[in-house]
């Protein structure tokens, strides 16, 4: 069996290679690629050559575990269909749609306990956003959202979508988001903002306050930086309310943040709070695991059916293009998958 996996050759540089798979082992299934998402924040520090060197990928994740020397592959958002089992395999896996955390490529080989099994009736083009839906969920349950209070989410790409769809279910005082992009803040608007403003509209920061009533040390109770962009952290302070709480789920990578800390930050008593995917906030551990937490992110995704996300699709074959895509036109794309 061949596969053609996508490797990201150099920084600004990607190819397809053909490459020999070996035949499943026992516990292991083969599985054929059916769509994939392209991440536009991790994914596209590693693209463009902005992700450290000497930090694993994803310590979490066998298939993206080692760090980012090129050439590699890279991506964790696949859902394909089981072709072939090894020994110890259920054969009524055959056939059968699942997700996995997988670099792009059209067929893989892999443990059966490392896949998900979709939901029943769920369509492919929902389930490749499990991580992003998966870290929507976790933002929430690190930011404790409670009802009545202001929220602002910086950033309306993929993740901060799904977050504000998840925040629009609470009975908030108001829920405002901003991006710099048309479209973005157009699906945001789809997605239960009340508000979404462009973070540089000159007077735009003025006139939210207006609008929301806030005088004197009021600002957002809550404020999430999803911008992927270090002076977003900067304007989170600002429209953060004194002892409000700034979820930073940003990651910036090689990019530095050269953030003001001064009088108003310390003055105000803001709280930063550091958001990662891999673990869950340990107030829930208890309780919690990530068992749970993945049921719930299905019954989010089921919900919320985030397919209508995806505005551009691409065939393997033309990676190049796409990630030139976003690399030069983000403001004409929100998701982008590729088939196979």
């Amino acid at each position: 069996m061949k596969s053609q996996s996508l490797y990201f050759v150099e920084p600004g540089v990607v190819e397809v290679r053909e490459e020999s798979l070996p035949e499943p082992w026992a516990n292991q299934v083969l599985v054929r690629t059916l769509l994939s998402g392209i991440s536009s924040g991790t994914e596209m520090l590693i693209y463009q050559g902005s992700f450290p060197e000497s930090l694993a990928l994803d310590e979490g994740i066998e298939a993206i575990s080692g760090t980012a020397s090129y050439p590699l592959k890279y991506g964790y958002s696949s859902v394909g269909e089981v072709l072939a089992h090894g020994e110890g395999v259920d054969p009524e896996w055959i056939g059968k749609q699942v997700f996995s955390f997988q670099p792009h490529t059209s067929h893989f080989v892999t443990e059966l306990d490392t896949l998900k099994l979709l939901p029943d009736g769920m369509a492919e083009g929902d389930a490749i956003f499990f991580p992003n839906m998966e870290t929507a969920v976790n933002f929430l349950m690190d930011g404790g959202p409670v009802i009545g209070e202001d929220v602002i989410v910086l950033g309306q790409g993929v993740v901060g979508l799904l977050t504000t769809a998840l925040l629009s279910r609470y009975p908030l005082g108001s829920l405002v988001t901003f991006d710099h992009f048309e479209i973005r803040r157009g699906a945001s608007l789809s997605s239960g903002a009340q508000m979404s403003l462009s973070p540089s509209e000159v007077g735009g920061l003025e006139k939210l306050k207006i609008d929301l009533g806030w005088q004197g040390t009021r600002g957002a109770d809550l404020v999430y930086e999803l911008t992927g962009d270090p002076k977003g952290l900067d304007q989170a302070i600002e429209l953060c309310g004194y002892d409000g709480r700034i979820v930073l789920g940003s990651f910036y990578g090689k990019k530095k943040a050269d953030i003001d800390l001064g009088g108003w930050f310390h003055r105000s008593r803001i709280k930063l709070i550091s958001s990662q995917v891999s673990t869950i906030n340990p107030i829930f551990s208890g309780r919690w695991d990530k068992s749970r937490r993945s049921n719930l992110v299905w019954e989010m995704i089921a919900q919320d059916q985030p397919a209508r996300l995806i505005t551009h699709k691409f065939p393997i074959e033309d990676a190049n293009q796409a990630y030139r895509m976003l690399a030069e036109s983000p403001e004409k794309t929100i998701q982008i998958a590729f088939t196979y």
